[in-house]
């Protein structure tokens, strides 16, 4: 234990030994009359710019810059590398070239440091493409040391608790927030091509709804009065429809009081969309169009590889019943329960905890989302949810215990929820009710009770179909992420204590 704490506090002492060797050239380039911390910079090329397009820049002049990221020095000749957004590209400085004054200015440069370089565009005698200084420039001196390569890569804590050392260390996971831009670009192109309007709906409501989660509340000073961050637009976004507007959409955060994992950030991003005048069949294949058209603009093919399983996203996808996915991966066909205590008799051998006074559709519910979810790993609609677990769902006409709604599911985990639209307000009113009485026996994920919305749909919401898909999930699918941290620059952390 002493050799461990020994080599820490070594490494304490190497660290600062070199923030004060940093302070202290930071002092010397103010004592030079040099300021560190520079101003407007005019770029004219990227790193990928010159570097794709060599033949037709050689010898042409440039002004480059970025973060040095490497530098080798020969008596009166450097090299260093610079790294922009784009890549990285070599730099020649010559003594001869820069000057005296500039040369020295670099020789003081350490790596982190951003410049920017004026110059020419040539190859190098081994062919290297390279930028020939004949001027640099501070423009932010980096008074931390950067993080090792390995360490960057493998300390996990210290990528997302500070992912811009992240991001300038290992220009991968850069690729992997271009991909998530795309793919939200995507959706949101899909969705305006097909007439569907984009809004913004309250962050901050007076009543959490829409989903069942437990909210975060907040509260209001000037009003003196509690407010949730929202779980989900639905309700709001219905509204809308009631209002005229018979396509919509939102891109947004949504907040969810519940624990971290690999599938769930307490802070998370989805899109939401509802259609007047269609049901959740019409999702079904909306659903296919945005997820198969996505893959295909953002890694440019349907057949993805995630985390081992290749998986192919070409429509159209299997589709099951909820029953008939328990029956085919679990064995038990809950159809020939005809009774709450029935169902809870055939769940009672798979070693799960479920509440004792459970309804049968709670039952089927959770002994799906338990057992099967993880199997189904292409992609797969599972309709018919029991009337319990969705509240603002339309009732199948077949069978009033079961709703017009479906999930689907890619990779072992759920991707999108969609239904035809509950526009009855005389059963929205019972079914909140039923919500709250859930509520007041404990549940904290239960609906609340929204007059309000009830209101709305007195006046009446045409029958539509509505949907929302995790844009965190799909970006980790198109990217093989294994964790959904991956795929959020800043992602939930606790704080740390040293």
């Amino acid at each position: 234990m002493g050799g461990v704490e020994s080599r820490e506090n070594c490494e304490a002492v190497d660290l600062n030994e070199l923030l004060r060797v940093r302070r202290a050239k930071l002092n010397e380039l103010y004592a030079l009359g040099i300021n560190p911390y520079g101003g407007r910079f005019p770029v004219t090329h990227k790193a990928e710019d010159i570097l794709k397009n060599f033949d037709q820049l050689e010898n042409s002049p440039t002004v480059i810059a970025g973060r040095l990221m490497a530098k080798r020095t020969h008596g009166k000749a450097s090299f260093g590398n610079l790294q922009d957004f784009s890549g990285r590209i070599q730099i020649y400085v010559r003594k001869d070239d820069v000057g005296e004054d500039n040369y020295e200015l670099f020789s003081r440069l350490d790596l982190g440091d951003i410049i920017g370089v004026e110059g020419t565009i040539f190859r190098t005698r081994r062919g290297e493409i390279s930028v020939s200084a004949q001027k640099i420039t501070i423009l932010a001196k980096s008074l931390r040391p950067l993080p090792e390569k390995w360490h960057g890569l493998k300390d996990v804590d210290l990528r997302y608790r500070q992912r811009y050392l992240d991001l300038i260390v290992n220009p991968e996971v850069k690729q992997v927030f271009i991909k998530r831009n795309r793919l939200i670009q995507s959706i949101r192109q899909q969705l305006d091509e097909l007439g569907f309007l984009e809004v913004e709906t309250p962050m901050m409501q007076t009543i959490a709804g829409g989903a069942a989660a437990r909210p975060f509340i907040t509260h209001h000073n000037a009003l003196n009065m509690d407010l949730y961050l929202r779980i989900a637009p639905e309700l709001f976004l219905k509204r809308l429809l009631v209002g005229g507007l018979e396509r919509v959409f939102e891109i947004n955060r949504n907040f969810r009081n519940e624990g971290i994992s690999t599938k769930h950030n307490p802070e998370f991003t989805m899109v939401e969309m509802y259609q007047a005048y269609a049901d959740y069949r019409d999702m079904m294949e909306l659903a296919e169009k945005l997820v198969s058209r996505a893959a295909q603009e953002v890694v440019g093919t349907m057949v993805i590889s995630y985390q081992g399983h290749t998986i192919d996203l070409t429509p159209p996808w299997k589709r099951l019943s909820m029953l008939e996915a328990i029956e085919k991966y679990v064995g038990i066909d809950f159809s020939k329960a005809q009774t709450d205590a029935e169902a809870l008799e055939m769940a009672k051998h798979l070693d799960l905890d479920i509440d004792n006074k459970a309804t049968k559709g709670t039952v089927i519910f959770e002994v799906f989302d338990a057992l099967v979810e993880p199997k189904l790993v292409q992609p797969t609609f599972i309709t018919n949810h029991p009337i319990e677990v969705s509240p603002l769902a339309k009732r199948n006409a077949e069978d009033p215990n079961y709703t017009d709604r479906f999930e689907f599911f890619i990779a072992g985990r759920e991707m999108g929820n969609a239904f035809s639209e509950l526009n009855d307000p005389i059963d929205q009113r019972e079914r909140f009710l039923k919500q709250v009485e859930q509520r007041a026996a404990g549940d904290q994920e239960a609906h609340m009770m929204d007059e309000d919305y009830i209101q709305a749909l007195e006046y009446g919401m045409p029958p539509a179909g509505g949907m929302g898909i995790g844009i965190d999930r799909l970006a980790m699918l198109l990217t093989d992420s294994a964790s959904i941290r991956d795929v959020i620059l800043f992602p939930t952390m606790r704080p740390r204590l040293d």
